[in-house]
């Protein structure tokens, strides 16, 4: 199993320029530190409303793909956000859980992850389709294949904890908005 970090490189090798949207702590050091573009928006604080932000986003912007990088206790923080997505199933949202079995950004401790599975939720709540991965080959099959199918997508990528932890975001969470709604508007 990769690390959340060694992951995200493979899918930002994969996607190039798409917008993403990144859940608050780990998840957003990691993007900014391996691929820091005008097309991110991290999240600072505000845990488990990615998916909720990314969503309007989506559906505001359905010439483009958008991507949301998630975790797993913040998927666990806004369930609801599942059934909103597959009720309004936008098909130009590709929903990306790194899944380490812990809240890895506050300390550590372990999530339901290990007793439940995401993706079946997801499924359940009418996502397009669902895909479970663990390894760079699988990460790059399926991100090839989704290029053909429409949303909602959910990837979920089990990872192991650890890893060096990213920097902390050198820009203000306002300049973050500015640029990112600028980088919106050439679309």
């Amino acid at each position: 199993m990769l690390i959340r970090k060694e992951a995200m490189k493979v899918i930002v090798n994969e996607i190039k320029n798409e917008i993403i949207i990144a859940a608050n702590g780990f998840i957003s050091r990691d993007l900014f530190n391996v691929n820091d573009k005008a097309s991110n928006f991290y999240m600072i604080g505000s845990m488990g409303l990615a998916s909720s932000i990314s969503l309007g986003i989506a559906i505001k912007n359905t010439k483009k793909q958008i991507f949301v990088f998630d975790g797993d206790g913040n998927i666990l923080m806004n369930f609801g956000s599942l059934v909103t997505i597959g009720s309004i199933r936008p098909k130009n949202l590709i929903h990306i859980v790194f899944d380490n079995s812990r809240h890895a950004s506050t300390g550590g401790q372990p999530t339901n992850s290990k007793f439940i599975e995401i993706e079946k939720i997801a499924e359940k709540c009418n996502y397009s389709s669902v895909f479970r991965v663990k390894n760079k080959s699988e990460i790059i099959k399926v991100l090839k294949k989704i290029k053909t199918l429409s949303g909602p997508i959910m990837i979920l990528i089990k990872i192991s904890h650890g890893g060096k932890i990213g920097n902390r975001i050198e820009i203000q969470p306002t300049e973050i908005k500015e640029r990112f709604m600028e980088n919106l508007e050439k679309i």
